[in-house]
Formats: C-alpha cells, structure tokens, sequence
C-alpha cells in the first residue's frame, strides 16, 4: 500500500457513489472526482458526471477532451459489477487525474472500494465527515 498519498472520502460523497453504482447495477457506474491535493493528500469534496458518458456491461465510455482546463479533477471513480476492485490493465491504461477508486458489490461500508495511484499501488482511504452545502451551490 502506498504510504505517500490519502485519499479523503466525505461519507456523504462515498453514499451518493454507491447508490449511482447500485442504480446501474450490472452496468459499469462512472462518476469524476473533483477535490484538492496538498502535502500528500487529496480531499474529494464533489463528483461529476462525464457528459455523454456510456455505462455498459464491464465497460464505460466517456470523452476526456470534455474536461480541458478544469484543474479541480482530481480522479475518477467506476464500479465493477463483479466484485473485483482491483483495477485492470484497461482501467489503468485509462488513468485520469491523479486517483482511481473502484468500488463493487454490494456497494456499502469500506471494504466495497479501493483507490490507486497511478502505478496501480493501492491508496488509503479516509471516510470523514460529509460534506455540507448551501442552496446555492446545489445545482
């Protein structure tokens, strides 16, 4: 396990990946993570939907070229419907941002996700507290 980097989690964010997991169950979910990283730790605090994305069986489709310039991206986060949440040569061939989570079935506590750097070496992750926002930045 990488001792270099902390992956922090707000609970509230870890839900809402995996009830849109649970939702596309068995198609893969596919879902990017905005945050920041400092001093060795990256702290997600939103997830975006990749704009025409394709969420098939065992594969996920999108277009990173959609996300020129937006440097809050952070990383991505899918499912495998198979319960494997380690990552693939094709996950990482497609490595994008700086972390990589995967989560699978059945889609709830820590032991249903894991994160990777970009070596495919294994990330801690932290659940902290959730994330509150206002009216105005629910959109």
């Amino acid at each position: 396990m990488s001792d270099k980097l902390v992956v922090e989690v707000p609970s509230n964010i870890l839900e809402t990946i995996y009830a849109g997991a649970k939702e596309l169950y068995p198609r893969e979910s596919f879902l990017l993570l905005r945050g920041k990283k400092s001093k060795g730790r990256i702290k997600i605090n939103d997830l975006l939907l990749a704009p025409f994305a394709a969420h098939g069986h065992g594969e996920v489709h999108f277009n990173p070229y959609m996300f020129t310039g937006d440097f809050s991206l952070v990383g991505t986060v899918h499912s495998h419907p198979s319960g494997n949440i380690t990552p693939s040569h094709v996950d990482m061939n497609y490595f994008f941002g700086r972390v990589l989570m995967i989560v699978g079935p059945p889609f709830e506590g820590k032991d249903c996700i894991a994160a990777y750097d970009s070596n495919a070496e294994m990330v801690s992750i932290e659940i902290t507290a959730p994330v509150q926002c206002g009216d105005e930045e629910f959109y």
